[in-house]
């Protein structure tokens, strides 16, 4: 369980922009560790986690796209039912927001990532026994 950084990007909704992205990163050699999207009408918001968000901050700003940075937590948690109500509960416990997190998990993995945006992510580290 750590505190990394999460890369927001903001683009057009439209056919083939997604493409784009992982072409990029493809191109600069950088992992993504986990990947959520959502939209509206118009646009798409894209959210990252990469294995190198420095280099892709410079690879989406040379593309002219609007990048915005955020601490997420980054739990190895489980794969069992009861996981994240264990997690979610610690952090209510702690008056720590979930602001909105992310996973997915291979049905037979016995681990899984759970990315988190918190209201405070070094208060979470700590109340979920990571600091």
């Amino acid at each position: 369980m750590h505190i990394t950084k999460q890369l927001a990007i903001f683009l057009d909704n439209r056919p083939g922009m997604l493409a784009r992205v992982a072409d990029a990163l493809a191109e600069a050699k950088i992992n993504i560790y986990g990947i959520t999207t959502s939209d509206t009408v118009d646009h798409s918001v894209i959210r990252l986690v990469l294995d190198d968000y420095r280099k892709a901050l410079h690879v989406f700003e040379a593309h002219g796209t609007l990048v915005v940075e955020d601490d997420v937590l980054v739990v190895d948690g489980s794969n069992k039912p009861g996981e994240l109500a264990r997690i979610a509960h610690r952090l209510a416990t702690a008056k720590v927001n979930i602001e909105y997190c992310y996973s997915a998990t291979p049905p037979d993995a016995k681990k899984g990532l759970i990315i988190m945006r918190v209201s405070n992510p070094a208060k979470a580290l700590k109340a979920l026994g990571g600091a």
